[in-house]
This record gives structure tokens, sequence and C-alpha cells, in this order.
């Protein structure tokens, strides 16, 4: 079962070695993780993507992470509603008939052509994971000749209203 956990963090030197270190020792394969600063100066969050066996493991290493010196917060999102995005950089062989098509494909993906060469086009796209899984599918008979993603990183989504909160009208007197 895959996990999503968010860590904030002191942006410090070492800590994403110590966060990392303590997903190894329990032999958790890290399927993403992407880090980066917050709205915060000093302050960076991590969002790991990480496949679990066994849940009492899992809750094991939220704790320890949880007792760590620069970590400020560990939060498991899996199970919330979250906005999540992964950017993917697709260099892909072309030529002047194949271009086109290729335009074509990536049009409802709403990816772009960041770069063209003689005989080949790097596209950029953001989406989640099965978006982009989908596109390079779709690419990879035109020849991926090189590939770079990012990993995913998220947020929980906002607070929304509850229906019950929300005041009645009635166009009746």
């Amino acid at each position: 079962m895959k996990r999503t956990v968010t860590v904030t963090v002191l942006n410090q030197s070492g800590v994403l070695n110590r966060i990392t270190g303590l997903f190894t020792k329990r032999q958790f394969n890290i399927e993403s993780i992407t880090v980066g600063p917050t709205e915060t100066e000093g302050i960076s969050k991590m969002t790991v993507i990480v496949h679990v066996e066994d849940e009492r493991v899992a809750e094991q290493v939220l704790k320890q992470l949880n007792k760590q010196v620069d970590v400020l917060k560990v939060t498991d999102i899996t199970d919330q509603a979250v906005v999540s995005r992964e950017l993917a950089l697709i260099k892909v062989l072309t030529t002047p008939q194949t271009r086109a098509e290729i335009n074509v494909i990536i049009e409802p993906f709403r990816a772009t052509i960041i770069d063209v060469a003689k005989d080949s086009v790097t596209i950029q796209v953001v989406g989640n994971f099965e978006k982009i899984e989908a596109m390079i599918e779709l690419l990879r008979p035109y020849g991926i000749k090189e590939l770079s993603r990012t990993g995913q990183t998220a947020l929980t989504r906002g607070s929304q209203k509850q229906v019950t909160d929300l005041k009645q009208y009635s166009i009746l007197k």
C-alpha cells in the first residue's frame, strides 16, 4: 500500500539524510520524495511517497519521525483530500513529419513543448501520476530519448463548508 506523508522540517544540512535513513532502516522503498522551502523562511516541507506492507511498522516510523529534533510536523495525508502534482520533462525523437502528430497527442494533457531541436522536442507536463504515465505511454512509440520526473508534491485541500453549514433561502414567503 502506498502512503503519502508530509514532513515539515528545519531547513538544515543533514535533515534529508536523517529522514530518509529512518525509512531505509525499516526497508521501506521511497517511491518519490520532494523537498522545498515553505512560506516560512528556514522551514522546508517534504512529500514522501512510500510503499508500506505493514501498517504498524508505518506508524512506528511516523512516531520516530516526530521525535527527530529537526522535524516540526509529520502528517500522513494518504486518506485525506489532497491536491498533488508532478512535473515531467520528456525529450522525444521527432522528424518534421511527426512534430504535428506529437502536438496533437500532448494538447489534451495541457503539456507544452519547451525546446525544439533538429531531431527532438522536449515536452513539459504537469499533473498527477496517472496523467503523466498515460502521456509517456502515448509518446513511447515515437522514441523517448530522455525522461526526468520531479516526484509528487502534495497539499491537503482547503476546508470546505458542509451542506448543513449553508444558510437556507426560500423564494416563498
